[in-house]
């Protein structure tokens, strides 16, 4: 009979680890050209921190979207390195960087033509406007590296790399800081000093990935090669888009209940994505082996593996709920001394730590399913949860519900992730073998 720390273990635990902890430092690397930015604009003045707040939201909006540069390509890499091809994951690959530096030149063109109207939608007016749209068309000159460093990023943790991008993300956030410090205050260059020290460092950021990608050898753009990592990518992009148009429409009807609110709704909110980041680590190493061991032919050890994710996806987030449960009282107070935000705060505490292994499942469900390139039911059940979160924020405004609507709409979109999710896992429609997946 074996042990119950025997029990416990798996062959596949090693490598979860191995993954998800670089993938860790790579995801927390990149809140802090924001965290940098707002630390090092935040001492000019009220006004350029405003500014800055206006075209930061739209810039991480943006990007956030075409994140299927970097999930649609993990898993399509994965899948081709597990069947043993290569060279084939190396030609794709570099179709991804084509990809990566065409949407990189749109975004370019797009945010410099339209960053008045952009920022205008961000409620900037004024001098705010006027700088706010500066910094967003400086910024724009970073985009085509920015996701070239996306599509490269997705095709090393493809192959299991996830140590090189990380230092890569890592040198390019001391950088940026270094050259924001040198041209905000050594030369005096203000909010467009911060600007052009983020796109130097997206720059060397991108060039750096180019160069470690292009040791494969640099072939030329094959549009037969590039509409499937497009149709992934369309595919992502919709399941994301509705995933952060839901929580843009939280805090827009919580700015029509109140600041209070919609304060206190920030605060837990920034909780969330600090829980998110340690989630996503372990569902992009679901995507990576998840990938590779259906290109190898192999479903049920991809099964094996996708349960143990699971699990610990869950216990994470089960420690965290015990962690936010346990110090209810204590964490609000870490982000404002306002007793109203700190009230409504506390009416969603309880339904926001109870949330976390169910979300914690969801998230290791959709790396699981990622990775298996299942991604037009990914898309369609994200759909389906959108449209309930929406309904049920209409009926809050409709019958004056506050945060506590809001909130609730928000667990009922986990509830409809996690069902659709763990119904399709429960099948074996997704764990379709060979170098490319099964049409859903």
């Amino acid at each position: 009979m074996r042990s119950p720390n025997r029990a416990m273990r798996s062959p596949h635990d090693r490598e979860i680890l191995r993954l998800a902890i670089p993938a860790l430092g790579a995801l927390a690397s990149e809140p802090l050209y924001v965290l940098v930015d707002t630390a090092i604009v935040g001492h000019l003045g009220t006004m350029q921190l405003s500014a800055l707040a206006r075209a930061g939201t739209v810039l991480t909006t943006t990007f956030t979207v075409f994140n299927f540069l970097t999930y649609g390509t993990t898993a399509q890499v994965a899948r081709l390195h597990g069947a043993g091809e290569h060279e084939r994951a190396t030609r794709l690959g570099m179709q991804a960087f084509w990809l990566g530096l065409g949407i990189g030149m749109v975004l370019l063109v797009a945010l410099i033509a339209l960053a008045d109207q952009a920022v205008a939608l961000m409620g900037a007016r004024g001098e705010v406007a006027d700088e706010a749209a500066t910094y967003l068309r400086i910024s724009a000159l970073g985009a085509p590296a920015f996701m070239i460093a996306a599509s490269a990023q997705g095709y090393l943790r493809g192959i299991s790399d996830l140590r090189t991008p990380l230092i890569i993300l890592v040198v390019a956030q001391v950088m940026n800081a270094l050259l924001e410090v040198l041209f905000v205050y050594g030369f005096g260059w203000g909010l467009e000093g911060s600007a052009w020290g983020t796109v130097l460092a997206q720059v060397g950021m991108g060039l750096a990935f180019a160069r470690i990608q292009a040791r494969g050898g640099w072939r030329k753009p094959r549009l037969r090669q590039i509409v499937p990592l497009m149709r992934v990518g369309s595919e992502i992009a919709v399941r994301t888009t509705a995933l952060v148009g839901s929580f843009l429409i939280a805090t827009a009807v919580l700015g029509r209940v109140g600041d209070a609110s919609v304060s206190a709704h920030q605060i837990v909110f920034n909780l969330f994505i600090f829980m998110a980041l340690v989630l996503d680590a372990i569902a992009i190493a679901g995507q990576v082996m998840v990938g590779r061991l259906l290109g190898a032919g192999d479903p049920g050890a991809a099964r094996e593996a996708a349960m143990r994710m699971i699990g610990w996806s869950v216990l994470a987030g089960t420690i965290f709920g015990a962690f936010l449960l346990a110090l209810g009282d204590v964490l609000p107070r870490l982000f404002t001394s306002d007793q109203a935000v700190i009230e409504r705060a506390d009416a969603i505490w309880l339904l926001f730590a109870l949330s976390m292994p169910a979300n914690a499942a969801v998230f290791a469900l959709d790396g699981i399913l990622i990775g298996a390139g299942d991604t037009r039911y990914l898309m369609w059940g994200m759909l389906a949860a959108a449209v309930t979160f929406i309904a049920l924020s209409l009926l809050t405004l409709q019958q004056g519900w506050g945060i506590e609507g809001v909130w609730w709409g928000l667990v009922a979109l986990i509830g409809v992730r996690l069902i659709t999710c763990a119904a399709r896992f429960a099948s074996n429609a997704w764990a379709s073998t060979g170098a490319r997946p099964r049409e859903a």
